[in-house]
């Protein structure tokens, strides 16, 4: 094992396990008497924990204000959230929600204390202005296991549409303070949705473990995060009250926040840099894009790196994953390889991951879909890609 220099990024204090929702009132005593929460627009506040929780609050004599997020959130909606509570003397917000909820609540955190536009801070599309912070206290409880946003330091928020964008406002000050991680909160989660967001779990640990910026340190929590995935996965997609499924819902929980602080540490890949005009300029959930790319953007890497980086360690972790996902240990490593591959279309298929053209994407949007792919993402893929190899992934998926 090599041992070249890294370093680290700030991660939130973490309180995981069943039932630590009860925990949230007094979590939330610590920073602030007044905070704003953020949810999302149906399914917790129609949950059977939305009342107990309320209850609870009122309880430790603790105010809050409430207000929702629909769909992916936008600078527009961040923005009408910090003139509205700007001066209503909030001292910290909490996020319980999908990824959009907390990247939202997120951005709200950082910019209650001063007032201004997402915009003046937002990457490549704002006005460029440094932020320094300090952001308000933000607590986030993930409701769904998918992106990690519970775990980073970006908010991502979206303009859809023919000139849409996915852009990051990011500071190492907007990392939550608490990431509270009640796998419970993830039974009302439908099949369909657990399926998208376990994708995108799974693909940020896979590709942040090829990184070119891999590390044992981050390596170390990706293989964690993937034994997870591996054991937990399809039991949480099935569903139900079993044991099994409770254990891989608290299995693809842990996932899902391993896998935020590893692309926070180390990067991902061509499936997020795919993701982001797909889920811009196309009605495309994000877990879905990354779902519905994942086994042909990784074959595509196997297959540049043998031509052109034999030597690539990423190879031999490839191997290693499709070892784990196939229980065949002593596969030499290129059957390993091309087990991780086919093991990844059989999950694409058992999950009824949609086809890229069912949302409306066709051929003539190929060359916009990859002029729009080279963000941060794929500036740390195993390997370079052509825009053909990337044209490839999405012609394989239409």
């Amino acid at each position: 094992m090599e041992f070249s220099p890294f370093s680290t990024v700030t991660i939130p204090r973490i309180r995981f396990g069943a039932g630590t929702l009860s925990e949230l009132p007094a979590l939330v005593a610590e920073y602030s008497e007044r905070f704003l929460l953020l949810t999302g627009g149906n399914s917790f506040v129609q949950s059977d924990y939305w009342p107990r929780l309320k209850d609870a609050l009122l309880e430790q004599g603790i105010v809050f204000a409430h207000s929702t997020i629909e769909g992916e959130p936008s600078p527009q909606r961040v923005d009408e959230l910090v003139t509205r509570y700007h001066n209503e003397g909030i001292g910290a917000v909490v996020g319980i929600g999908g990824g959009s909820v907390l990247d939202a609540a997120k951005a709200v955190a950082g910019l209650l204390p001063f007032g201004n536009s997402v915009l003046d801070h937002l990457e490549d599309v704002g006005k460029g202005l440094p932020y320094r912070g300090p952001a308000l206290p933000f607590i986030a409880v993930p409701t769904t296991a998918g992106t990690g946003s519970e775990a980073t330091k970006n908010a991502v928020l979206s303009e859809h549409g023919p000139n849409g964008y996915k852009k990051s406002f990011r500071h190492d000050t907007l990392v939550a303070k608490v990431a509270l991680v009640d796998p419970q909160l993830l039974e009302a989660c439908p099949p369909a949705l657990i399926a998208a967001q376990g994708m995108d779990a799974f693909t940020q640990l896979l590709e942040s473990f090829v990184s070119l910026r891999a590390n044992p340190y981050a390596d170390a929590l990706a293989w964690s995060g993937l034994e997870a995935v591996a054991e937990g996965f399809m039991h949480a997609y099935a569903g139900g009250n079993t044991p099994e499924a409770q254990q891989g819902r608290a299995a693809m929980a842990y996932a899902a926040l391993v896998s935020g602080i590893t692309l926070a540490q180390v990067g991902l890949g061509s499936v997020h840099g795919l993701a982001q005009p797909l889920g811009s300029l196309f009605p495309l959930p994000h877990g879905v894009a990354c779902g519905a790319t994942v086994a042909a953007a990784t074959r595509i890497n196997i297959e540049v790196m043998r031509e052109c980086l034999p030597q690539s360690p990423a190879l031999a972790k490839y191997a290693r994953v499709g070892r784990l996902l196939s229980g065949k240990e002593r596969l030499a490593e290129r059957e390993a390889q091309e087990a991780l591959v086919e093991g990844l279309e059989r999950w694409t298929e058992h999950l009824t991951l949609p086809r890229l053209g069912q949302y409306g994407i066709t051929q003539a949007d190929i060359p916009l879909i990859v002029a729009n792919a080279r963000g941060n993402s794929m500036k740390t893929n195993p390997v370079e890609l052509s825009d053909e190899a990337i044209a490839a992934i999405i012609r394989a998926r239409l």
